[in-house]
């Protein structure tokens, strides 16, 4: 399981924060009009990816910023 996730402690707060801000300000109407329906829709892929721990676009390029178990022990 540990595997599967590919996002560090920091990056899922950010993205679960950032994620709610956007819900925030389109849902709201504090934003309105095309940016705010995008907001809308938008804020749910940090939002989802930061509770999962997991992204797509990580796992596409090999990219992670959490270390594995073998990185912990070489350091």
């Amino acid at each position: 399981m540990k595997d599967f996730i590919n996002e560090a402690g920091w990056d899922r707060v950010v993205r679960v924060l950032v994620g709610i801000v956007l819900l925030a300000l389109g849902w709201t109407g504090a934003v309105g009009g095309t940016l705010g329906t995008v907001f809308k829709w938008l804020g749910f892929l940090p939002l989802i990816t930061g509770l999962v721990g997991w992204c797509p676009a990580y796992a596409i390029f090999r990219f992670r910023t959490n270390r594995t178990d073998d990185e912990k022990v070489a350091a």
